[in-house]
């Protein structure tokens, strides 16, 4: 062999070895990569590639899917044939609602279009845009604070409402089930971690037949379609605090119902904001485990949604043949629902609560929604202190923390008194209000609530069916 050849002989073996070595390095780094890596898996939901998470998501207001609730009679076979002519796809059947589906068209076409093609089928009842949701910009947010010293003084909407007298009857109960239909819950936050929610052993995980077994240990994210609803966005933490933070952990804050269960229901993302797909999915979830044995009585939505979807009020009715009220904001733009509707809060279904904020001086706050026919009642909505993400605290206002204060009062009460219906447990809490000059002509009752009032046994016993 020349010298020349068996330079370049040499050279190759070379280049071999160190390719193998190479790529023995790249193996053993990806064993390594789960262990210091978090992977996050692509969306198991049939949509679009441009839907992402975050703000960009949300600029066209509308995904390119639609809800469609079919006919009674009309079977899985029917409807796959339409879907098939319309080069659409089945995402998901809505099993708390019969009919009720969320159907993704291949085509990208204008939802609204869409829709209206499905609403001319005789198979349909209704067809709509899957609208977008958005936390309400109104909603004024405080800087972050550490606690040093106890702020609880800072709770100025308990003494207005009778919070301390009713805990002298009961602080809540840890059976009691609440859920919080927003971005999820930072479920590890010091305040929270003991009051969150947790599977119990002897209930299976959640099984939906189209999206597939989700592990839900601690609720539902139907934005991810996974059981961990951790908050992104800070907004689900802050109604969760108002609800249920614990008491008793050194100098920092006190929900109402300090001894809750909180359900976390994520629908909407990091940049704050969903799709009403989403919303009644979770729901959809909530159902199922209100039958499954969670005892879920009371859903939080703290946000409002100007379009009428009747899929939305639809699955909350379904809430109601299982019992759970649903307490409502307003909306927090300082106008008159009355004449500019706001949606679920405008829905006339026997389990809906709509709430306007007050501030300190128990006057309607400036920003609050009101409606003497659509609203029902008050309570405080502004520099509310309450729980934030990263272990933090701030002040928040908003309609959506008004409506945070009354779940949290519905909550008490129904550790009082358990057995408590739907029906009873609405009638207690709205002839609980007390009658505000401010406030008559705003909203139905004319009042802001009253916890110690509606935790009073007279108000729920002596309710008829």
């Amino acid at each position: 062999m020349s010298r020349n050849k068996y330079i370049l002989y040499i050279a190759s073996v070379l280049v071999i070895v160190l390719i193998v070595a190479f790529a023995s390095q790249v193996r053993k780094l990806q064993k390594q990569l789960p262990a210091s890596v978090r992977i996050i898996p692509s969306e198991s939901k049939s949509r679009k590639d441009g839907a992402q998470t975050g703000i960009e998501e949300n600029l066209a207001g509308t995904r390119a899917e639609i809800l469609v609730k079919f006919r009674s009679g009309i079977s899985v076979g029917d409807i796959n044939q339409i879907l098939s002519r319309f080069n659409d796809q089945l995402q998901d059947e809505i099993e708390a609602v019969p009919g009720l589906t969320a159907i993704d068209d291949r085509d990208d076409a204008d939802a609204g279009e869409v829709a209206a093609q499905y609403r001319l089928l005789p198979e349909v009842e209704y067809a709509e845009p899957n609208y977008e949701i958005a936390i309400d910009q109104n909603d004024k947010n405080g800087k972050l604070k550490r606690v040093e010293d106890s702020r609880q003084a800072e709770q100025w909407a308990f003494t207005h409402i009778g919070v301390p007298e009713a805990w002298a009857r009961t602080k809540g109960s840890s059976g009691i089930v609440v859920g919080v239909l927003d971005s999820g819950v930072e479920y590890t936050h010091i305040d929270l971690v003991n009051n969150i929610w947790s599977r119990p052993p002897e209930m299976m995980p959640y099984h939906d037949q189209d999206l597939g077994t989700i592990d839900d240990v601690h609720g539902y994210n139907a934005v991810a379609n996974d059981g961990d609803p951790t908050d992104e966005n800070g907004h689900g933490t802050a109604a969760a605090g108002i609800i249920g933070a614990h008491c008793g952990n050194g100098p920092r804050s006190c929900g109402v119902s300090p001894q809750v269960a909180i359900m976390p229901l994520k629908f909407i993302n990091a940049g704050g904001f969903g799709y009403v797909g989403d919303a009644v999915e979770a729901v959809n979830y909530a159902i199922n485990r209100k039958r499954a044995g969670a005892n879920l009585r009371v859903i939080n939505v703290s946000w409002d949604l100007a379009e009428p979807s009747r899929a939305l009020a639809d699955v909350i009715r379904a809430g109601y043949q299982v019992g759970i009220l649903f307490v409502v904001s307003s909306g927090s733009g300082g106008s008159n629902n009355d004449t500019s509707p706001r949606h679920p809060a405008n829905y006339d279904i026997g389990n809906i609560i709509s709430v306007a904020a007050t501030n300190r001086s128990d006057a309607l706050a400036q920003f609050s929604n009101y409606g003497v026919k659509s609203v029902h009642i008050a309570a405080p909505g502004e520099d509310l202190l309450t729980t934030a993400l990263g272990n933090e605290y701030q002040l928040r206002s908003g309609t959506a923390m008004a409506a945070s204060i009354v779940t949290g009062v519905a909550a008490l009460a129904l550790s009082a008194h358990p057995d408590a219906s739907v029906d009873q447990l609405r009638f207690s809490l709205l002839e609980s209000a007390d009658m505000l000059p401010a406030l008559r002509g705003r909203v139905s009752t004319g009042g802001q609530i009253n916890a110690i009032k509606a935790v009073a046994s007279t108000q729920i016993r002596n309710r008829k069916q």
